[in-house]
């Protein structure tokens, strides 16, 4: 456990007799500490208590060779609770200096996390800045199912991916999915490299002394693990859709040819998938492509899906669906993952029946069936628990998740008719857009909806039942 500078005068008595409670700040005021995680079922340090944020300003400076990352976090939150310490996640990195409102606060670190204690106790309601400097090269975080995220070193630059808990990796943060703010992110690499993050460009780029800065805006609500930030060498396209939404896409080099058709694809998709959802819920749209290897993954990172090398049709149907279900309507909690993945498999499904490809019902059966994949074990992996339930941490990203997931709609849609089927998706979409919602509020929604339907056997058996269902 290590300590910042000295606690000043102001704070001193504070620091040395908190334990449950704080001194008196302004106005007499007593308060408690936030709580050092929000309980998530499956991570249960991830997020923090007593605030709310509502914008990142991140600045940072990155320089591939030595891996250094120097940043400067301008945290914007409203307090809760009267609120006399607070924690953030961060993960690595040595903190230099911390501010609260622009006055020196004293500080402590236990494992990921960064407890504040303000000079004063910040009164429930009240809007306050943490401005954290700190330094370092960042991790790499390997979850509980093997994969890596936060902080991936690439051929020629860097790669920050946070899905579930990899933000804390490059920023502190909330770092928990209940918790959605707006960013500006401003990136300075070496000359001749590109920064891509989320949202849209602020001003062209500028270069200095050698170095080149890259600022970006997202001025709607995102998840800490949608962040995202690209460094190395990329062909930029600027587009605009028929509707003037912009279409920005980096490619590595190395992808450029690989991709340049799926990619081309954008617009077609995103109008289908406007048609079938409802209204794009952000201000700009595209990918990001870098080579194969950099990650293990595709993540629906905001306004621009990540893809590690060129992308299938289908699986750039699946990220950008997500912008709808997973970036604008996004889980409470990670148990709710099947409400991301299930929606956007389910899009995949969707795409096929409209363009010339197995019906969503023949891929339903082919699942049921245990044609669908080639290995036996993989037919049978869909089988292993509830989507709405995954075994542990490490099962959120599973098979049900998404296969199981999607065989829910599929129910859903069998049970009230298409017409009615995508009143409720465009709905939900609608009604929980730029929130979060859990699978509780889905049921009870999908039930308003369709009054006199009985869904409590899909519930029970498709999307909370153990073991397969009965034949449908």
């Amino acid at each position: 456990m290590s300590r910042s500078v000295p606690l000043v005068p102001t704070a001193t008595a504070c620091a040395l007799a908190l334990v449950l409670t704080a001194c008196g700040g302004t106005g007499g005021v007593h308060g408690t500490p936030g709580g050092a995680g929000v309980a998530d079922p499956y991570f249960p340090k991830a997020g923090n208590g007593g605030y709310d944020v509502t914008h990142y300003a991140l600045t940072l400076a990155y320089t591939p060779d030595t891996h250094d990352l120097t940043g400067t976090a301008e945290i914007t939150a409203r307090a809760t609770h009267n609120l006399s310490a607070y924690d953030l996640d961060l993960k690595g990195m040595k903190v230099d200096a911390l501010t609260v409102d622009g006055k020196t606060a004293p500080w402590t670190r236990t494992g990921q996390e960064l407890t504040v204690r303000p000079p004063s106790t910040l009164p429930k309601g009240k809007t306050f800045r943490t401005t954290v400097r700190y330094s370092g090269t960042p991790e790499t975080i390997t979850d509980p199912d093997g994969s890596e995220e936060g902080w991936l070193r690439t051929a020629d630059g860097a790669l920050a991916l946070g899905e579930p808990t990899g933000a804390m990796a490059w920023f502190p943060a909330d770092d928990h999915p209940s918790d959605k703010a707006t960013y500006d992110i401003t990136i300075t690499v070496p000359k001749g490299l590109q920064a891509v993050s989320n949202g849209e460009l602020r001003t062209e780029p500028t270069t200095r002394a050698g170095r080149t800065t890259y600022s970006w805006r997202t001025t709607h609500p995102m998840a800490t693990y949608l962040a995202t930030v690209a460094i190395g060498h990329y062909d930029i396209t600027r587009t605009t859709m028929k509707n003037g939404l912009p279409v920005y896409v980096a490619v590595d080099p190395q992808e450029a040819a690989a991709s340049r058709k799926v990619l081309a694809r954008i617009p077609e998709i995103m109008e289908w998938e406007e048609y079938n959802f409802g209204p794009y819920p952000f201000s700009s749209t595209g990918a990001i492509v870098d080579r194969r290897g950099d990650a293990g993954y595709a993540l629906e990172t905001q306004n621009r899906p990540f893809f590690p090398g060129a992308p299938d049709t289908a699986t750039l149907v699946h990220e950008l669906a997500h912008q709808w279900y997973g970036d604008s309507v996004t889980p409470k909690t990670w148990r709710d993952m099947w409400l991301n993945e299930g929606f956007a498999t389910y899009a995949e499904w969707l795409w096929s029946e409209d363009h010339d490809g197995d019906t969503a019902q023949q891929t339903f059966d082919a699942l049921y069936d245990g044609t669908y994949y080639d290995d036996p074990s993989d037919n049978e992996a869909i089988w292993a628990f509830p989507p709405a339930r995954p075994t542990s941490a490490a099962h959120i990203s599973d098979s049900p998740v998404y296969e199981r997931g999607a065989m829910v709609l599929h129910k859903i849609r069998r049970a009230v008719g298409d017409a009615r089927f995508y009143d409720i998706i465009q709905g939900w979409a609608a009604a929980h857009r730029y929130g979060n919602a859990n699978t509780a509020d889905f049921t009870a929604y999908v039930e308003k909806m369709a009054p006199g339907k009985d869904f409590s056997g899909i519930w029970k058996a498709w999307l909370y039942g153990d073991g397969k269902p009965a034949r449908p």
